[in-house]
C-alpha cells in the first residue's frame, strides 16, 4: 500500500513541476553571491561552485530496503547527497540508515511525516507533518534538518510561513527521471543526463526498483562532463538557505 500511495502521489510531478513556474524560487547562483561565513567555510571545505560546475543528487522517500546498496554506491564514488526523508514506515523503519547518512556525509533532510499534500491541509497539520520528522532525524543524527521538500512540490504561503516558522527551507528540483513511471535503469539515466546542467538539482526517489541500478552510470557520466557532485547546502554556499523560502 504505501509503494502505491507514493506513486500515485509522485505520478503528477510533471505537472507540478510545470505549475512552479509561477513560484518565487531562488536560484543557487543567487545565494552564492551572499557573504561567507566562518561556520559555513569551515563546514563545506574546499567546494565552491561559483568557480566549480556543480551538480546536486536528491532522493525522495526514503529510507527503504534500497538504501544501504545506495549509500555504499554513494561511498564507492565518493559522492555526496541530499536524503529528503519520509518519517512514517521510512524513519522509523530503518534508523540506522538515516544515522548511516549523516555518519557518511549526506544532507539529511525532511519529506514530511505521510506524505501528505500540505497545500491541502491546515496550520496545525502542516506543522505536525513537518515537525515529526524534524524531531525523528534531530534524535537519530544530533542536528535538526534545515532543508524540507514538499510532497510532489505543492506549496503555498502558508507553507511558507510555518516552514520558516520551523526553521525549514523548501528545495524543489530541475531535474526529474520521472522514475516512478519506470524499472528501466538505462532510461532513468538517459532522462537524468538528458536534462542535466550545472546548478541542477537532480530529483530521484530510491524506493523504486529502476532507481539504484542507475546512480552509477548517472555519477559516471556527469563526472566524464566534468560535473563536481555536492549537497544541496554545498551548491549555495557560502550563502546558505533561509526558512520560508523556496530553492530550485
Amino acid at each position: 500500500m504505501r509503494a502505491v500511495a507514493v506513486s500515485v502521489a509522485a505520478a503528477s510531478l510533471a505537472v507540478v513541476l510545470t505549475g512552479c513556474g509561477g513560484l518565487d524560487t531562488t536560484a543557487p547562483s543567487s545565494v552564492r553571491a551572499e557573504p561567507a561565513t566562518t561556520t559555513q567555510a569551515a563546514r563545506f571545505g574546499s567546494v565552491d561552485c561559483r568557480e566549480a560546475k556543480c551538480i546536486a543528487l536528491t532522493f525522495d522517500a526514503g529510507p527503504s530496503e534500497n538504501s544501504a546498496r545506495l549509500l555504499d554506491i554513494l561511498k564507492e564514488k565518493q559522492v555526496p547527497a541530499t536524503f529528503f526523508l519520509l518519517g512514517k514506515r521510512h524513519i522509523e523503519k530503518y534508523p540506522e540508515l538515516v544515522e548511516r547518512m549523516a555518519a557518511e556525509g549526506h544532507e539529511v533532510a525532511s519529506h514530511t511525516w505521510d506524505h501528505k499534500i500540505l497545500t491541502d491541509l491546515g496550520e496545525d497539520e502542516i506543522r505536525e507533518e513537518l515537525r515529526r520528522p524534524n524531531d525523528a532525524i534531530e534524535r537519530l543524527t544530533g542536528r535538526a534538518p534545515t532543508l524540507m521538500r514538499p510532497p510532489q512540490g505543492r506549496t503555498d504561503d502558508t507553507v511558507h510561513k510555518i516552514s520558516r516558522e520551523l526553521g525549514l527551507a523548501e528545495v524543489l528540483w530541475t531535474v526529474t527521471a520521472k522514475d516512478y513511471t519506470t524499472t528501466d535503469s538505462d532510461l532513468i539515466r538517459e532522462r537524468v543526463l538528458d536534462q542535466a546542467g550545472r546548478d541542477g538539482i537532480i530529483l530521484l526517489h530510491d524506493i523504486y526498483d529502476g532507481t539504484v541500478p542507475a546512480v552509477p552510470g548517472i555519477i559516471d557520466a556527469l563526472k566524464e562532463r566534468g560535473y563536481v557532485f555536492v549537497t544541496v547546502p554545498q551548491l549555495l554556499a557560502p550563502g546558505e538557505a533561509k526558512p520560508g523560502e523556496v530553492y530550485r
